[in-house]
């Protein structure tokens, strides 16, 4: 099993965007920081580019057990079925991740507060920061 923290932001939403996604083994030893700029977008969107990110890097490494963590309730809900995907700007997001994770096999996604996030938060305020200077 591997753990996936992922968050995403925007500056002004919509605005400077990006994603940042910090996973780690299940003792908590680093597997890989992903991260990256995404022009304008809105805040939810970039989230789903950090939930992206982190499963395509799962799929692409033969990861078939993972837990994501996400300080984004709406996105946690989202991938639960516990909330409907009414915005059709996410919906094809939504899609890709429901895709990747039939690949992957198991994935279940936990809500944490934004303090149990910080390495992801700091992965897409990063990612802002090299959109910005762009």
């Amino acid at each position: 099993m591997i753990r996936a923290y992922v968050d995403g932001g925007a500056r002004g939403n919509p605005g400077p965007a990006g994603y940042g996604a910090r996973i780690e083994d299940e003792d908590g030893n680093l597997l890989a920081e992903l991260y990256g700029p995404l022009g304008v977008a809105t805040n939810n969107v970039a989230e789903y580019n950090g939930l992206l990110a982190a499963l395509k890097w799962a799929v692409d490494h033969g990861h078939r057990d993972v837990h994501i963590r996400a300080d984004s309730e709406l996105l946690v809900k989202q991938m639960r079925g516990e909330h409907r995907v009414k915005n059709p700007g996410l919906l094809p997001l939504y899609e890709d991740a429901r895709s990747l994770m039939r690949r992957i096999g198991r994935v279940t996604f936990e809500h944490v507060r934004r303090e149990f996030n910080k390495d992801a938060d700091r992965l897409a305020n990063e990612a802002m920061d090299q959109g910005s200077s762009m």
